[in-house]
């Protein structure tokens, strides 16, 4: 795909049977858009919901509707559909800060910009079980998330970081796909912007969540080179060690961590397998 820089922020989203979180989604984004500033293109695949219908009924919202369900052949139907840049890779169940858009389509904007960006993650654990806020009390201090696109649902490329690859692969890691295509220098965190992520309410759903990650990682590792390796003991090294008031955390962690490694065994290979109690 050969990209050209346009004028306008193209946004792509992938939507399997998101009814109920899409439309805070979007009105997020268009709250303070100003006249012609976004692309917004919602590709509802697979859907048996009103996911469609919701997001259509936003002004200047682009639906395209196919039957079957896959976020990466959703993601490439997007893409193709999309008219500018710099574009973002957006998650229905996330809600960006105010002018986070503009954020991180400026960041990617100038001479020495990046290729890629990413909001900051700020996961959202209120009401969360005491296990699920046990795991993230961990997981939001690992140093992987440092310079990592992936885990924060908006990842935002300029036109030369897209024209980095082809096709989104037909496997469920798409972040981990998108991390693997630049180098630390070539990507920023963007410090004004924040995606609110939806922690899973429970410890199963959290489980369940996490053996689709796992397994969509190993895939993509075994299918792709260059692809960011897992640090499994970095847990203990960089976040407890430092701090071990944090070792009961550590516990639930490491057991969470486990299981998530055993389910994902059983997990296919193009299912969704997300996080359904947020919804």
């Amino acid at each position: 795909m050969s990209a050209r820089e346009g004028t306008m922020i193209s946004v792509v989203m992938a939507a399997h049977n998101e009814a109920r979180v899409i439309g805070g989604c979007l009105d997020a984004l268009l709250a303070d858009a100003a006249p012609g500033e976004l692309d917004i293109v919602v590709v509802a695949n697979g859907c048996s919901d009103d996911t469609a219908q919701v997001a259509a009924a936003r002004p200047g919202v682009r639906v395209i509707e196919v039957a079957q369900a896959g976020k990466a052949n959703a993601l490439n139907v997007g893409d193709t559909a999309a008219r500018g840049f710099p574009r973002i890779y957006l998650d229905a169940d996330v809600v960006l800060s105010p002018g986070a858009l503009r954020e991180m389509a400026a960041a990617l904007t100038g001479d020495a910009a990046p290729l890629a960006v990413m909001p900051r993650r700020r996961m959202v654990t209120e009401g969360r079980s005491l296990a699920v806020r046990a795991y993230y009390a961990i997981n939001t201090r690992l140093p992987v998330f440092a310079d990592a696109l992936f885990g924060r649902g908006a990842i935002g490329v300029s036109a030369a970081g897209r024209d980095r690859f082809d096709r989104f692969p037909e496997q469920i890691a798409d972040d981990l796909f998108l991390d693997s295509q630049f180098s630390a220098e070539e990507k920023q965190e963007v410090a004004s912007a924040t995606s609110l992520v939806q922690a899973p309410r429970h410890t199963r759903d959290l489980v369940r969540t996490l053996a689709r990650v796992r397994a969509g990682n190993t895939m993509l590792r075994a299918s792709h080179t260059n692809i960011r390796p897992s640090a499994p003991s970095s847990w203990f090294r960089d976040v407890v060690l430092p701090r071990p008031w944090l070792a009961p955390a550590a516990t639930v962690y490491v057991t969470i961590t486990l299981a998530a490694a055993l389910k994902s065994r059983r997990h296919p290979s193009n299912g969704w397998g997300r996080d359904e109690s947020t919804r």
